[in-house]
């Protein structure tokens, strides 16, 4: 290191700082200033404070102060860089119109592996758009454009962005993100959905919803519309792939909240009917250790309660009786009555039917749903209806000795032996089974009657469960999705080996999430494409790219 070196550096900013209004007249000073950039780590830390500090001064020597700061930017030393990095948004207060190109390249520098360093960007981004909104969010997704869209894909930077958009950008609030940058935001946004893998979906969607599109009407219909678009295509849809079938469904959970009675849910509605419910026996049932069918009729239910007009109403009510009846037991002949009341006193009931609860409930409430809109359709065929009374007769005798045993087990509990696992269990299974018997009541009316209004036993625990989502800290976000239990009894007395009831028990309440949060699909054109097209992860070496001016070379230990 030279001390004359050191030396001039602070005459320099000496000269400078007493010059006042004739600091223009000091080029060489501030000249010499940028050199030392190339100098010993004093000097460059040096430099880096007083380059912005008198970046104002000197605006014919705009490009070439820049420069040099990046260079800082990408220096080996860790310290050099992040002081560099704190420095730039000091450029920016007085001269706006170098926003954009600073964001870029902070953009760029989300990729570092250092975790300080990165603390100290996401600040720098945040300072600089509070200072021009809109010119810094543009920096940004141009960023996550051209880390897309280059030869050698730059999935970190795309990632850290997308989610530093929907995360801080979001905490900033009105305040700070006016209309213009409201509206890039969600220009930007709708492209960025054209090739989106699942964890940018969730951040994307989070922020349109954020956005005045879920504010009013119009706009949740527009985002339902995109959302559509994104879950299903006619042209792309495999049911036996647990991938195709976990998007629709993630998707139509993304858009349930945005439905409302002005907003209605009929396009989804169809889907599900026509492609999804229309070939029950294609479906996967399995995928990431959770029951797909069950959480297909889950989406399905809620989907109904806000359904429009239907065109072909009788057909779709028609293929939701047939997915019903296939978890309804068949009720005995006469002549086995006797053997079947046998079968309720005996002591070992391992004969008796097996009944899906939670898919009969999910099932029956969007059938009845249906036939909300179209009462004389349902009643219409004399032998269906037939058909579905008897089995739902014995059902309701089924299900009404179960329901006689929770109550006598639940009732009265109090304090922690009301807030196990267990006894919560048995209260979703008493509020499923009763919703069955409500709805069951309705279509033995005569003429059947679907005026009956429940909630469906999972919506209250799914409620909660979102707003754990949201508010869980990052690390416990996987934890934070959880999903209500199926409700499957055999013989109302099954049990388990308290070692496997808490293993199934862990096991069933997992929420399905794809692995590291990605699924190996793409989208384009709304559609998810195969996970060989698309982006792909390549090695990000030394970088070299020019835009409006700027340029940018990435240091290769990145």
């Amino acid at each position: 290191m030279s001390t004359d070196n050191i030396e001039k550096l602070y005459q320099n900013y000496g000269i400078l700082a007493d010059a006042k209004d004739d600091i223009s007249k000091h080029e060489k000073e501030y000249l010499e200033i940028l050199a030392a950039v190339k100098g010993s780590d004093k000097e460059k830390r040096l430099a880096s404070q007083f380059i912005a500090k008198f970046f104002n001064s000197f605006p014919n020597l705009a490009d070439q102060a820049i420069e040099a700061q990046f260079d800082l930017c990408e220096d080996d030393d860790v310290a050099i860089r992040k002081q560099a990095i704190k420095e730039l948004p000091v450029m920016c207060k007085s001269n706006k119109e170098h926003t954009q190109r600073i964001a870029d390249i902070l953009a760029q520098l989300m990729q570092s592996e250092d975790s300080t360093e990165i603390n100290v960007v996401t600040n720098s981004l945040l300072a600089i758009i509070k200072i021009e909104p809109r010119a810094a969010l543009a920096g940004l997704f141009s960023q996550i454009h051209q880390s897309t869209d280059s030869e050698v894909p730059n999935e970190i930077v795309r990632e850290r962005c997308i989610k530093f958009m929907a995360t801080k950008v979001k905490q900033l609030g009105r305040e700070v993100i006016n209309k213009e940058a409201e509206d890039l935001i969600i220009v930007e946004g709708k492209k960025i959905l054209e090739d989106v893998v699942a964890e940018e979906f969730e951040h994307i969607m989070d922020l349109l919803t954020w956005s005045r599109l879920g504010k009013t009407p119009a706009g949740k219909k527009e985002l339902t519309q995109i959302i559509a678009a994104l879950a299903f295509s006619s042209d792309d849809w495999h049911p036996e792939d647990p991938e195709y079938v976990d998007r629709l469904i993630q998707c139509s959970q993304h858009a349930l909240p945005l439905f409302t009675a002005q907003v209605d849910s009929t396009q989804f509605v169809n889907i599900f009917c026509d492609h999804v419910l229309l070939k029950w026996n294609d479906i996967a049932t399995t995928g990431g250790g959770t029951d797909l069918k069950l959480d297909i009729l889950k989406t399905f239910a809620e989907l109904t309660e806000h359904c429009g007009e239907i065109e072909e109403i009788e057909k779709k009510i028609n293929i939701v009786y047939d997915v019903l009846m296939t978890y309804l037991p068949e009720a005995p002949l006469p002549n086995e009555e006797e053997n079947v009341e046998k079968e309720k006193s005996d002591e070992d009931k391992s004969t008796a039917p097996s009944l899906q609860f939670s898919h009969v409930e999910c099932a029956l409430y969007a059938l009845h749903s249906l036939c909300k809109k179209s009462p004389d359709a349902f009643g219409a065929d004399a032998t269906r209806l037939k058909a579905l009374r008897l089995r739902l007769q014995y059902t309701a005798r089924l299900t009404q000795g179960y329901i006689k045993k929770l109550k006598e087990v639940t009732q009265g509990k109090k304090g922690e032996e009301a807030n196990t696992d267990e006894n919560k269990l048995k209260i979703a299974a008493l509020k499923t089974t009763s919703n069955i018997n409500t709805l069951i009541r309705d279509i033995f009316r005569t003429p059947p009657s679907f005026k009956s209004k429940i909630q469906l036993s999972f919506q209250t625990v799914k409620k909660e469960e979102k707003e754990e989502k949201v508010n869980a800290p990052s690390e416990d976000k996987e934890s934070a999705h959880k999903r209500h239990r199926p409700i499957t009894f055999d013989n109302g007395e099954k049990k388990e080996s308290p070692e496997k009831r808490s293993k199934s028990g862990d096991r069933n309440m997992k929420m399905y999430t794809p692995p590291s949060g990605k699924y190996s699909s793409r989208l384009n054109s709304g559609r998810f494409m195969s996970g060989n097209s698309g982006r792909g992860r390549g090695s990000y070496g030394r970088r070299d790219f020019r835009n409006n001016g700027s340029s940018y070379r990435r240091r290769s230990n990145y």
